[in-house]
């Protein structure tokens, strides 16, 4: 296959196993306080508190409510990471980019692990989050513009595939130590590990040239300054929305939802530690898939089509039957997580959309908006669940399809990029 030819390649090669184990030690560092929400805000909030307090339902609803304020801080963190590391990766280098995120990131997992208070948890959930927001779109803008129109869907699959892969070690990881702690230190000190790995990364030949030009840069105001660059902006944004209504709250929430999905799973919630494990295991899987079917079909779109199609059937199966056991529910959680494995297909279509000035503000932003738009979806579910008082399930069931009608209409609207020549500026 070309791709292989194009691969060998030492600066080609080098540049996709870079940006591949950077995706790795972010997926790594970005799940972790998914994993570790329970255990270590059982820890922090317990402080002082007797076993019997510490087994009822108020401090089970503290610890939840928490749970979804501190994640929330984290997307928030993305939210504005993406914005500020699009800009610099577009002004200043996509490598600049790679090497900040990671400092800032990893440095901040670090100190994560040593909290002993929620105020201080959150400052660093929202330090985190706005670290890990570049190391993505700095990596696949790098890809697309280094490999062949033909060629850089496989490099996109690869990253992604590699990338995601981080969740699953990261859960084997956590659960075979049970130290919240020690998680923390280990995702901390991957990130500096592969700063040793960045030194002999070129940038994008693209962005050379453009830079020595007069051409405007990293404008995020650009994709705000006519219908068209927004209605594009938005649209490919929003098709990956059900991916963080799935992991925000289906599956990073599994105790709370699976819980009252049927009185078996409420005697013996499902663990989110290993539900996260199981579903990164599925989209690991799927980001191959979706993104070898992207290929096979030359259409960024079908692809994306037939990957929402299948997450919508496994959710109805979720609600449906996951509640019958914990065997049951898992099997299900694999499925859904293959399901919205289109992660590469996503971020290729939002490399691939806009010119070189401006393509690290979109492929940087995209994913982190959507990571951001969890806070939305978090807030929603609070909202009929809680606030209302129409439980986690109908809370779930409502979100889940506002989330995937507005996936299925930006689907429809987005611009087919397949094969798209990307060395053009707006």
């Amino acid at each position: 296959m070309s791709v292989l030819l194009e691969l060998k390649d030492k600066k080609v090669g080098m540049l996709v196993l870079v940006a591949a184990l950077g995706y790795f030690v972010d997926i790594y560092d970005l799940v972790l306080f998914g994993m570790e929400r329970v255990s270590s805000l059982n820890d922090i909030l317990s402080t002082g508190l007797s076993p019997a307090v510490k087994s009822t339902p108020a401090f089970k609803a503290l610890v939840k409510d928490t749970g979804i304020m501190l994640f929330n801080w984290q997307m928030f963190g993305m939210l504005v990471g993406g914005i500020a590391w699009g800009i610099i990766g577009d002004k200043k280098g996509r490598l600049s980019v790679l090497f900040g995120s990671i400092i800032t990131y990893s440095l901040a997992n670090i100190f994560n692990g040593m909290v002993t208070d929620t105020d201080t948890y959150a400052v660093l959930r929202f330090v985190s989050g706005f670290g890990l927001a570049g190391e993505l779109g700095a990596g696949i803008t790098l890809v697309a513009e280094s490999m062949s129109k033909e060629n850089r869907g496989w490099g996109a699959m690869i990253v992604a595939a590699v990338g995601l892969f981080g969740a699953v070690v990261a859960g084997v990881v956590n659960m075979a130590l049970d130290d919240w702690r020690m998680s923390y230190y280990i995702g901390g000190g991957l990130g500096m590990l592969l700063l040793l790995l960045r030194i002999g990364v070129y940038e994008s030949g693209m962005f050379a040239t453009i830079k020595e030009s007069n051409v405007k840069r990293g404008d995020f105001l650009m994709l705000l300054s006519s219908w068209k660059n927004l209605g594009k902006y938005l649209n490919v944004i929003l098709i990956a929305l059900p991916v963080w209504y799935v992991m925000g709250i289906l599956i990073t929430l599994s105790p709370e939802v699976g819980a009252d999905l049927s009185p078996a799973l409420k005697a013996t919630p499902p663990d989110a530690k290993l539900a996260i494990t199981l579903a990164y295991c599925g989209i690991t899987i799927g980001d191959i898939a979706s993104g070898w079917l992207s290929q096979h079909l030359k259409s960024r779109k079908r692809a994306l089509f037939w990957f929402l199609a299948l997450a919508v059937v496994c959710c109805i199966a979720y609600f449906l039957f996951a509640g019958m056991s914990l065997t049951v529910f898992y099997t299900i959680v694999v499925i859904t997580g293959f399901a919205t494995g289109y992660w590469a297909v996503f971020m290729s279509s939002a490399a691939e959309l806009f010119g070189t000035n401006i393509r690290a503000t979109v492929t940087t932003t995209a994913p982190n908006f959507v990571r951001g738009g969890a806070i939305l979806l978090t807030s929603g579910f609070l909202f009929f669940s809680k606030s209302i008082g129409l439980g986690n399930v109908t809370g779930a069931i409502i979100m889940g399809v506002i989330t995937f009608a507005i996936g299925f209409i930006a689907l429809w609207r987005l611009e087919e990029t397949y094969g798209k020549d990307l060395n053009y500026v707006e």
